[in-house]
């Protein structure tokens, strides 16, 4: 994780492991992986199949549905406007009531409108106004304070126009242009991978959330993810953390099986313990991955195999140790098929 908490950094790391590609060497701003900030094409595949008009699912900073219509809003084209994207997206009343407003409205554009707090001192600087009151009158706004009439009366007086002076008022908190450029710089260089490994990208993202992955909703195929995916649509804001949560894997999931990888169902042998893997079938989920499964017993089991395989569900339970609702969730995925339930003989 990164200071603040964010999982970029493993997600990266991840991908540089199974592609063996160094992530700083990715060009930024690269033609192809820009363009799927605008729309869907790089990924192969129609807004219709996937139920978004771009392609950021699972891209950290432009993957939630807020900012993805952020995305449609603006059409970005350049890496400096997804940095600006980013400092609208992380402010309060920023874009909201706000910059929004203005844009849709055609009173100006994503490159003009306020995004972080960089651009009120160096904006302010490049009309006239002194550097030390502009620093003054951007720390002001940054901190929801507003502009006192005297610096509204100064910037009237410099030409500043009445709808930036609004905009000024009613922000209550600003991002730093440092963040978010060293964020979507991240973001960007997850989103390369997405465009030209997209395997190692969909194996990276579900292990790094595999405990709120479902391999007995995902592994059923495409058909069942849609179906789910409209059943939790359905339910609104009554859904409960968790199903948000499940939702956000099953649109992913919906957007893998569109491009044309699938999603194997659980192997008690072959599946790692935590880790998704790229088989020449489709993506190999782990043990954890099974609902209520945790990884605790996912290492136990795979643990207990390493010395052969299982002679019966209750020799899982011994050499494991694991409860009767883990054997109840292998059986009902298809894991303990054909396995005899204990190792005792019976002669006739």
């Amino acid at each position: 994780l990164d200071i603040l908490g964010h999982d970029d950094p493993t997600v990266i790391r991840m991908l540089e492991d199974i592609t063996g590609i160094d992530a700083k060497t990715i060009p930024i701003g690269e033609k192809k992986v820009m363009e799927i900030f605008r729309s869907t094409e790089p990924l192969g595949v129609t807004p219709e199949e996937i139920g978004s008009v771009v392609g950021t699912f699972g891209i950290p900073e432009f993957g939630t549905k807020f900012v993805r219509q952020m995305l449609v809003e603006t059409k970005p084209t350049t890496f400096a406007e997804l940095i600006r994207i980013s400092g609208l997206s992380h402010g309060t009343d920023v874009w909201t009531n706000n910059a929004q407003e203005l844009v849709r409205n055609g009173i100006t554009t994503l490159p003009n409108v306020i995004s972080t707090r960089d651009d009120i001192m160096l904006y302010l600087i490049q009309n006239g106004l002194e550097p030390l009151t502009s620093f003054k009158i951007m720390e002001d706004v940054r901190k929801g304070k507003g502009l006192k009439p005297e610096y509204e009366e100064l910037m009237k007086a410099t030409g500043i126009p009445q709808w930036y002076i609004d905009s000024c008022n009613k922000i209550k908190y600003m991002f730093p242009k440092a963040h978010a450029a060293a964020y979507v710089m991240m973001a960007f260089r997850i989103a390369w991978f997405k465009v030209y490994y997209p395997e190692a990208f969909y194996v990276t993202y579900f292990t790094v959330r595999a405990d709120e992955f479902d391999a007995d909703i995902i592994s059923k195929g495409q058909d069942r993810v849609k179906s789910v995916i409209q059943e939790l649509e359905a339910k609104g804001n009554d859904a409960t953390q968790k199903e948000k949560n499940l939702l956000t894997i099953l649109e992913i999931a919906n957007e893998m099986y569109a491009r044309g990888i699938k999603c194997l169902p659980v192997d008690l042998y072959e599946s790692d313990a935590v880790k998704f893997k790229i088989t020449d079938q489709g993506l190999l989920p782990p043990l954890n991955a099974l609902a209520g499964l945790g990884s605790t017993a996912a290492a136990n089991i795979a643990e207990a195999r390493k010395n052969g395989k299982f002679l019966s569900v209750d020799d899982i339970k011994i050499r494991a140790g694991v409860s009767k609702s883990v054997i109840e969730i292998l059986e009902n995925h298809g894991c303990l098929n054909g396995m005899q339930q204990s190792n005792q003989v019976c002669f006739l």
